[in-house]
């Protein structure tokens, strides 16, 4: 599997090469730190810490060709004011956690982790955005993948596979994304109604041609008189959000939102940073469930935030509803992970679901191919 000959930038990240051949040569574990904003998510990993914060900066950035080229360590804040001065946008609304340091994310970070916010599901994923990619492998070998146009069919689509890879294969030391422009026109709906009414309708309106963007369905605590709120952002051209705004808001007895108000809170959502977020005590953890969009309302006895047309839910509950929590996501071809563990770390409980035998085996000729010796963030996936 050699690198394409074709380079997406002439920048050489001698030192961050050097640092992982000494690795190599001695079989020294690394922990790949960037922004350190996700250092929560996945299993904890010992290792001499290889920091990428110093490698940063934009490279290029072609608005009219909708591409735009940064090195792994360039802060998200910075990518994202770049695109707004040309009206442009990362559509898939990578999250800005918050770093003990202060640091902000990089956008290496972004795609490693391979998480977006409350657009996913109409808009596609962080790997839909990655064209091509540079890395240093486990042997210290600075490989290219990909590109900088929209369709490239040359070699291997391992820039692509790194999203989501949690450093294991590679550090990663440019990207070039696929950007888009900002929609001229969004609305934000809300609507009263309990979880169940809540994914049917927009199930309904997941089938219509409708400029649906994003949506969030909130319960903050099982009361029984604790608020249940659908809300619903549309993007798209003037015309199209104004007639859907005031179609569904009809139908289904809805209002909209001051856009002044609803920006920061989809941003709010996005960041985890909305009052459900806030651990309800010390034990309890974060659930993220990963389920179909038509799967039903589950029998779980914890309040949730639930967002993608139905596809993420969020739920807080302690580490021993583990298998409870597995059961139920499994029961309707689902997944759940251990997304923040609680104040004791959840010992013996793992973040991630078992692979089937089939990815498993495909993640593994991936790890050995590119990371022979395992230095790489060991243990990080499970």
């Amino acid at each position: 599997m050699a690198p394409m000959q074709d380079s997406l930038t002439n920048d050489t990240p001698t030192d961050l090469i050097a640092q992982v051949r000494a690795a190599a040569a001695a079989r020294t574990p690394l922990r790949i730190v960037g922004g350190d904003t996700k250092a929560f998510y996945g299993e904890p990993v010992a290792g001499q810490p290889l920091h990428t914060g110093t490698w940063r900066g934009i490279v290029a950035h072609e608005p009219s060709e909708l591409v735009i080229t940064v090195r792994a360590g360039t802060p998200l804040a910075e990518v994202e004011a770049a695109l707004a001065d040309k009206g442009q946008h990362l559509p898939f609304d990578p999250p800005h956690f918050a770093a003990a340091s202060g640091e902000g994310a990089t956008i290496g970070g972004v795609v490693a982790a391979g998480l977006a916010g409350p657009a996913r599901a109409t808009v596609g994923g962080v790997r839909d955005y990655v064209l091509g990619a540079q890395f240093i492998n486990g042997q210290g070998e600075w490989l290219t993948f990909g590109g900088q146009v929209m369709k490239n069919v040359a070699g291997y689509d391992i820039s692509r596979a790194l999203a989501g890879s949690m450093g294991t294969l590679g550090l990663i030391t440019h990207l070039s994304l696929k950007v888009l422009p900002v929609a001229p026109a969004e609305a934000t709906l809300v609507f009263p109604m309990d979880q169940r009414d809540a994914l049917e309708q927009l199930h309904r309106w997941g089938g219509q041609p409708l400029p649906l963007n994003a949506s969030c369905w909130v319960k903050d605590d099982t009361a029984a008189d604790a608020p249940e709120l659908l809300f619903v952002r549309l993007r798209g051209a003037v015309a199209a959000v104004e007639s859907a705004s005031e179609r569904m808001a009809r139908e289904a007895g809805g209002q909209r939102m001051d856009n002044a108000q609803a920006g920061p809170d989809w941003a709010a959502c996005r960041d985890q940073r909305l009052p459900f977020f806030d651990a309800p005590s010390p034990d309890q953890c974060l659930w993220r469930l990963s389920l179909p969009q038509t799967a039903p309302v589950l029998d779980l006895p914890y309040a949730q935030l639930i967002e993608w047309q139905g596809a993420q839910r969020w739920l807080w509950a302690p580490a021993s509803a583990a298998s409870q929590i597995r059961a139920a996501a499994a029961s309707v071809q689902g997944h759940a992970t251990l997304f923040r563990a609680g104040a004791d770390g959840a010992p013996g409980v793992r973040r991630f679901d078992d692979e089937s035998p089939a990815l498993q085996a495909i993640t593994q000729r991936l790890r050995e191919a590119f990371d022979p010796h395992g230095i790489f963030n060991p243990g990080r996936m499970g």
